[in-house]
């Protein structure tokens, strides 16, 4: 057990982690109540899984406008904090630690979420894609072009939701500028083409981030802050990798260095990306060269690779999502490197209450059982 880095303890300025096993953020959409409040159930899920060094939730709306999947729970009301509250309770009660994931998903939305109203974006371009509504899934539509005064709002709205994740008692806050969501649009320059403040420049399109960490320092220390990012996206959620997307994720990982954040948290390179000549092939050990804070990996890593890009150094700490739901105690399974149970996909993001959700045993039940 003690060979392998994975189980190792990561301690940092920033960090003190019984392993450098991290659970991704997943959604789940299980709060299935009008208020898109966390409850008991949710609770549960995530304590079942508090012997990962570090828990990173489900990406958690900053406000009403930032909603863009069904039955996920939210940060923005008071009845929100307080089942939010159920969930790091049950967390601290394990030993755990768990960071919130603050989320604006912009415009890969639909107007069913917002009163018949379009959902927001850098700019008015469709992401010509799937929205996930309550009457299933649904094509997107071109979203509405933010005002400046407009942007400058959600970025409150982020500093607002961090405020709410100190209340409901969360170790620390992870900003979600990733995935194609609305951080990563403004970054794009095909899903930006602004031409106030927000857009134009490199520095111009990463504006918004830098704003957003700004305003959330005055409500918690940026060493319990986190940031996603996913430099060599291309063809999800209607992002496409454009030329000059080396340059703008370079600039912004190399600003970086003068915040203390808690860590960064990267994204490999998909198939499709490394058909592109101009994409980063591989990402951890490129911007392990950058980034001279705690840095996050994720990428469909199993055991073995997972421990192999610790041990060459690309890498502090591996997120797990997948597996992570299919196994509840992982970090035990690895440390006896005893096989894994397969999730089941049919249950992802379906609102099944328990199924597929708090019902995959751990490996002590399935040895009792036999």
């Amino acid at each position: 057990m003690n060979n392998q880095p994975l189980l190792t303890p990561y301690k940092s300025n920033n960090l003190d982690l019984r392993n450098r096993v991290v659970m991704a953020p997943m959604t789940r959409s299980r709060a299935t109540n009008s208020d898109n409040v966390a409850t008991e159930l949710t609770a549960k899920y995530y304590a079942q899984r508090a012997s990962a060094g570090l828990i990173v939730s489900e990406g958690t709306p900053i406000s009403a406008q930032a909603i863009g999947y069904i039955n996920v729970p939210g940060i923005y009301t008071d009845a929100q904090v307080e089942g939010w509250k159920l969930v790091t309770e049950a967390v601290h009660a394990k030993g755990g630690k768990i960071f919130a994931q603050l989320w604006h998903v912009g415009r890969m939305s639909h107007p069913d979420f917002h009163n018949g109203e379009l959902p927001v974006a850098p700019s008015a371009v469709n992401p010509n894609d799937k929205a996930y509504t309550p009457q299933g899934f649904k094509d997107t539509v071109t979203p509405r072009a933010l005002e400046t005064s407009e942007v400058k709002a959600i970025v409150q709205d982020f500093k607002n939701a961090a405020a709410n994740a100190v209340k409901a008692g969360f170790d620390g806050v992870e900003i979600h500028a990733s995935n194609g969501y609305l951080l990563h649009q403004f970054f794009n320059s095909q899903t930006n083409v602004r031409t106030d403040e927000y857009g134009g420049s490199v520095e111009n399109r990463a504006r918004i981030l830098f704003e957003v960490l700004d305003a959330v320092k005055e409500v918690i220390d940026l060493s319990k802050v986190g940031v996603r990012l996913n430099p060599s996206m291309h063809a999800g959620f209607g992002i496409t990798l454009t030329e000059d997307a080396p340059e703008q994720f370079e600039y912004i990982i190399s600003k970086f260095n003068d915040y203390s954040l808690a860590y960064l948290h990267l994204t490999e390179a998909g198939a499709k990306a490394r058909e592109l000549p101009h994409a980063i092939k591989e990402v951890a050990k490129h911007f392990r060269g950058i980034y001279n804070g705690t840095l996050v990996t994720n990428g469909g890593y199993t055991q073995e690779s997972g421990n192999k890009v610790i041990e060459a150094g690309h890498a502090d700490l591996v997120a797990y999502g997948v597996p992570y739901i299919g196994n509840p105690d992982l970090v035990e399974r690895f440390a006896q490197h005893a096989p894994l149970n397969q999730a089941d996909p049919n249950t992802f993001y379906s609102p099944t209450g328990e199924k597929g959700y708090t019902d995959y045993p751990a490996l002590v039940e399935q040895t009792v059982s036999k």
